[in-house]
C-alpha cells in the first residue's frame, strides 16, 4: 500500500498534495485542538526514519520511536495506506480522533501532512505492545495475576467507551494483543482506533494478511463482511484468553492436532481441564477468579452474534460476584481460512447468526448476583 492525497483534481490537488505546516491553506484552520507537526520535525526526530527507531508495524503503516527537540517521545506512524479522502476530510478525521480520550486508548497528539505523506504522532509508552511484552517465546516480562486482569478490564473499559458512550460509536475492527499498548504501570491502551474510516474498505487488517490477525476475527466478519460490536467482543474474548494462557493465538498447531487456539480452548473447557490453558509462568493465582474470565471469553466468542454479550455487560460479569450461567454457553465459531471454518460451524450458519442487530443483549439468565 502507497500513500497518496484522494479526492482532488488537477491544480487543486496539486494544491492539497503540497499543504503543510510551513505553508498552511483553508485546512490548516481545521485542526483546532491537534498540533501540526512538519515533515522536517518527524525526520529529525527520527534521524530520518532510520531503522533503529522502527518499533512496530500494522496493518495501517510502520511505527517509529522519536524524540522532539523538547525532549520529549513520541510514536509516529507512517501511514501506508492511500486515504480515500482528501486533505481537508483527512484533517477532519484526525480532530475527531484526536478529541476520543480515555486513560484505556493511545492519545494521538498531532499530525504531518506533507505532499503525499500522512504521519500521525502519539504517545508514547514505555512497555511496548501486549504481544510482545507477555505473550509468546518473545516474552519481557512475567505478569501476575493481578497485572492481568487489570489488563483484561482496561481493555474493556476503553472499548465500552468507543462502543457505548462515544456519539457516533466507534468499532475498533481489529482488537489484537499488538494494538493493546502498556505504559510504565502496565496499564492497557487501545491503539489504531477510528483510523479504519480514513481508508478504502478493502483496505483492512484481512486484506493485509497480517500473521496472527485472522485469529482474532469473529467468523461472520471474516467470511460476510458483518461489521458489528460483537465482532470487536469476539476479538476482546480471544484476547482475554492469550493473556491468561501467555499465548499467541497466531499458532495453527494447538494441542498437537493441528487446533486453531480457540478451539484448543474450546476443548479443554469441554473436557473439565480449563486450568491447563492457564499460564505456567504464573503462580498463586485466583483459580476461581481466573476460570471465570476463562468462561466469560468463551461467552464472548459465541459462533451466534447475537449471544454474544455487550462489552458493557462483559465489565459487569468480570468485575461483580456473579455466577455464570454456563447452560446458556454455546461453542464459538471458528474462522481458519477464506474459504471455510474449523469446527462444526457452516459458512451459512455463521452468516446467519452474523445478521443479528448489534445492540441485542446477552440473555438475561446467562448470570445470577451470588447472594452475600
Amino acid at each position: 500500500m502507497t500513500c497518496g492525497c484522494f479526492g482532488a483534481s488537477g491544480t487543486s490537488r496539486k494544491k492539497a498534495d503540497h499543504l503543510n505546516r510551513d505553508a498552511p491553506g483553508a485546512e490548516g484552520n481545521l485542526l483546532a485542538t491537534t498540533k501540526r507537526f512538519s515533515y522536517n520535525e518527524l525526520k529529525s526526530a527520527t534521524d530520518n526514519f532510520h531503522q533503529r527507531y522502527k518499533i512496530g508495524r500494522g496493518g495501517f503503516g510502520t511505527v517509529y520511536k522519536g524524540t522532539l527537540k523538547n525532549g520529549k517521545a513520541v510514536a509516529i506512524k507512517t501511514l501506508a495506506a492511500q486515504s480515500k479522502q482528501g486533505v481537508r476530510e483527512f484533517l477532519t478525521e484526525i480532530e475527531i480522533i484526536s478529541n476520543v480520550r480515555h486513560p484505556n486508548l493511545v492519545q494521538l497528539i498531532g499530525c504531518c501532512v506533507h505532499g503525499p505523506n500522512r504521519m500521525l504522532v502519539y504517545e508514547f509508552l514505555e512497555n511496548s505492545s501486549l504481544d510482545r511484552a507477555l505473550l509468546g517465546r518473545s516474552r519481557t516480562i512475567n505478569l501476575q495475576w493481578s497485572k492481568r486482569s487489570d489488563i483484561c478490564m482496561g481493555i474493556a473499559r476503553g472499548l465500552a467507551y468507543l462502543h457505548e458512550e462515544l456519539v457516533p460509536r466507534i468499532v475498533h475492527r481489529d482488537i489484537k494483543a499488538s494494538n493493546i499498548l502498556l505504559d510504565k504501570d502496565f496499564r492497557p491502551k487501545i491503539g489504531d482506533f477510528g483510523l479504519a474510516k480514513l481508508f478504502p474498505d478493502d483496505i483492512t487488517h484481512i486484506s493485509t494478511k497480517i500473521a496472527g490477525t485472522t485469529g482474532y476475527l469473529a467468523p461472520e466478519y471474516a467470511l460476510g463482511g458483518q461489521l458489528t460490536l460483537k465482532a470487536d467482543v469476539y476479538s476482546f474474548g480471544v484476547l482475554v484468553l492469550e493473556v491468561v494462557s501467555g499465548r499467541s493465538s497466531g499458532s495453527l498447531n494447538w494441542g498437537g492436532l493441528q487446533k486453531l487456539f480457540l478451539e484448543w480452548a474450546w476443548q479443554l473447557y469441554e473436557e473439565g481441564r480449563m486450568l491447563e490453558l492457564v499460564d505456567p509462568e504464573m503462580e498463586g493465582f485466583p483459580q476461581e477468579e481466573v476460570l471465570k474470565y476463562i468462561k466469560v471469553a468463551f461467552f464472548c466468542t459465541q459462533s451466534n452474534a447475537n449471544r454474544r454479550p455487550m462489552i458493557s455487560q462483559v465489565i459487569e460479569m468480570l468485575s461483580r460476584d456473579i455466577r455464570l450461567n454456563e447452560k446458556e454457553l454455546t461453542p464459538p465459531g471458528f474462522f481458519q481460512t477464506s474459504t471455510g471454518l474449523s469446527g462444526t460451524q457452516s459458512k451459512e450458519k455463521v452468516s446467519e447468526a452474523s445478521t443479528s442487530h448489534q445492540m441485542t443483549s446477552v440473555p438475561s439468565t446467562i448470570t445470577q448476583v451470588i447472594p452475600r
